[in-house]
């Protein structure tokens, strides 16, 4: 195995964690308030996590279809409507969530080392297959921190904290390298 292709193996496996951890870490906000908390924007002018989850599951579903025989912005795809909270069930939006990922990691899944260097085109702009990830990464990690936010303000004093809390560095320090 060449460095390169090591590398491209070694990228590939990197990307699916870092998607794979920033659908926990939405997942893992989501989970600390209910639904209707879920469907509230903070106010008229942002969008509610529902909201943010059908644009995401929207992206990934446009942009990992076919994604090195296809543009990344389907024909079919109609954007402007991710905004609108249109779910009539918990489970239609739950359901539509894991759709989005399921198609983000079968391809992601699919790619070789070679294609890495490929180009692919979103809204007809080039993008190597490489470029395309990072874009994408960008997008879903910018709004995973948008989820995030909205939960930890919805959710108050109830709120659990995702990452090392406060104070606890130090002690978190240590713990590492143990076990």
């Amino acid at each position: 195995m060449t460095g390169t292709v090591s590398n491209g193996a070694l990228f590939l496996e990197s990307a699916r964690s870092r998607f794979q951890s920033q659908k926990r870490l939405a997942e893992r906000a989501f989970a600390q308030i209910d639904l209707e908390q879920m469907r509230r924007p903070l106010d008229p002018h942002t969008n509610s996590i529902a909201v943010i989850m059908k644009h995401m599951a929207g992206n990934m579903l446009s942009r990992w279809t076919d994604f090195l025989t296809s543009d990344g912005e389907k024909p079919g795809r109609n954007r402007d409507s991710e905004f609108v909270d249109s779910f009539q069930s918990p489970n239609e939006l739950a359901d539509f969530w894991e759709r989005g990922w399921t198609c983000l990691f079968a391809a992601v899944d699919s790619l070789e080392c070679d294609d890495l260097s490929k180009t692919v085109f979103i809204r007809g702009k080039p993008h190597t297959v490489l470029d395309a990830i990072h874009r994408q990464l960008d997008h879903y990690g910018y709004h995973v921190g948008q989820i995030v936010m909205i939960a930890r303000i919805h959710a108050g004093d109830n709120w659990t904290v995702l990452t090392i809390p406060l104070g606890a560095s130090a002690e978190y320090n240590r713990g590492i390298g143990e076990s």
